[in-house]
């Protein structure tokens, strides 16, 4: 008997390392559910995939909204028939704004998005993985270099970043009776809309204005491939893939 067909979830997945990295799994032989706040940028994904199109699902999901997350589990639940993979990637950032005066909206929005999300559909995809046959899977979370080191005027992205790192190994804990790895890939100065700003000038620790370097962001999907083309006898527990000269290592 043949093995069933992988299948992954990939939020976020209307643009940016979302899309690149949902575009590679389909690449990879995956079906894969492309879950977004938008559905023409989930449809331009699907349209992205070429003659593969018909193995992305669009799934317009708040990841925020813990019933938009339900819904998505059950669409996949009804349509795929099982999850090997969850790519918790949705996330956004912040306006440049000294702690002290970010409105406490913008810090929930943030919270909500990065940390609340990635929690509520890592529960679905522990009750998904457990239940099914053959049992078990993989969860890989989108960390960010902000799980390690802050920019300036960050605070609330930073912080939920650093919160993924320790949901990370409390997933890689709990979800090892049911054979269920959990992996977390920080990404430094991918080249997506996001951080185009990064080839102008952002602000740096010291007050100056620099350019940084970026590098191609098929080199994130490439190392999320790797990631999930594990046995579940073996993980990759955390992984920094980054532009070579960004401000990282070291003092800038």
């Amino acid at each position: 008997m043949s093995e069933p067909r992988r299948c992954a979830i990939v939020t976020g997945a209307g643009s940016g390392i979302g899309r690149t990295v949902a575009l590679a799994l389909v690449g990879a032989g995956y079906r894969v559910a492309a879950a977004g706040r938008r559905r023409d940028a989930l449809d331009a994904t699907a349209s992205a995939a070429g003659d593969r199109g018909g193995d992305v699902m669009p799934v317009v999901t708040d990841v925020g909204d813990a019933e938009s997350v339900a819904q998505l589990f059950g669409t996949v639940g009804r349509e795929f028939g099982r999850l090997d993979l969850l790519f918790n990637n949705a996330g956004i950032g912040s306006p440049a704004v000294a702690l002290e005066d970010l409105p406490l909206a913008t810090l929930r929005a943030v919270i909500d998005t990065n940390l609340f999300g990635a929690f509520v559909c890592t529960q679905h995809a522990i009750r998904m993985m457990k239940a099914q046959t053959p049992r078990g899977g993989r969860i890989i979370n989108n960390g960010s270099i902000s799980a390690h080191a802050p920019r300036p005027n960050s605070a609330p992205y930073t912080a939920t970043k650093h919160a993924i790192t320790g949901l990370t190994k409390s997933t890689s804990l709990d979800g090892r009776k049911y054979d269920i790895a959990c992996s977390q890939i920080d990404i430094g100065n991918a080249a997506t809309e996001m951080a185009a700003r990064m080839a102008t000038g952002v602000p740096q620790a010291n007050g100056d204005i620099a350019v940084e370097p970026l590098m191609d962001v098929a080199h994130v999907a490439s190392a999320v491939l790797y990631m999930a083309s594990l046995p579940l006898a073996a993980n990759v527990q955390f992984m920094t893939v980054m532009a070579t000269k960004m401000p990282f290592v070291g003092r800038g």
